[in-house]
């Protein structure tokens, strides 16, 4: 069964706070949004394998740890996962970079792919999804069963706000999968917007609300 991690970092929880505020414009927002995303990949790589090599230093010969296994990837959902990618990269600069972008049919209400390129060794890496909101959790869903369909196994979710049913889709769709969370939400609206939660994302990121 995966796990399921709330941040409870002091910096993470602060940040957080401020992103909700309706004043925060698009330049602090992306700036907050990067920087917690910096912050939960230092959390959410915490049990990443080491192994021991052999240096030398100015002074002497040396052995050191190193990252052991799996290289990694950073694969945001189109659009507002964006803006967590150069977070990312800042803790984890080797990553490869994939996108995945998803509409909703607004007859069947079903997730529809409708671009998706990844790095050409995907399924040798362990992948990071990441989107800033985890709201009913479709789109978060449907994006990893795709990479799943793709040959891609060891997956990681990350997000910076979710809501309880949000977490729960997951959990029932990909027990397998780890899901990172910088905070868990009161519960969604009739209109799937999490309650409190800070509103549309992508449109604050990118200024276009």
């Amino acid at each position: 069964m995966g796990k399921v991690v709330i941040m409870d970092h002091p910096l993470i929880q602060h940040k957080i706070g401020i992103l909700r505020r309706k004043e925060t414009g698009s330049k602090d927002f992306r700036t907050l949004i990067s920087e917690i995303a910096m912050l939960m990949c230092y959390e959410a790589t915490r049990d990443l394998k080491l192994k021991d090599v052999e240096i030398e230093t100015p002074i002497c010969r040396t052995t050191v740890k190193e990252l052991a296994g799996k290289k990694l990837a950073v694969v945001p959902i189109l659009r507002a996962g964006l803006g967590m990618v150069d977070g990312m990269l800042a803790m984890i600069p080797a990553a490869k970079v994939g996108h995945i972008g998803l509409y909703r049919n607004e007859e069947t209400l079903e997730p529809v792919e409708y671009y998706c390129k990844l790095p050409q060794d995907c399924a040798d890496r362990e992948v990071f999804v990441v989107d800033p909101m985890l709201a009913t959790g479709g789109s978060s869903s449907a994006a990893i069963t795709m990479l799943k369909q793709r040959g891609i196994k060891n997956i990681r979710f990350m997000c910076i706000i979710a809501a309880p049913e949000g977490i729960e889709r997951m959990k029932k769709d990909h027990p397998d999968v780890d899901m990172y969370i910088g905070t868990c939400d009161e519960k969604l609206n009739e209109h799937g917007y999490i309650i409190p939660g800070l509103g549309d994302a992508g449109d604050r990121i990118f200024g276009t609300k």
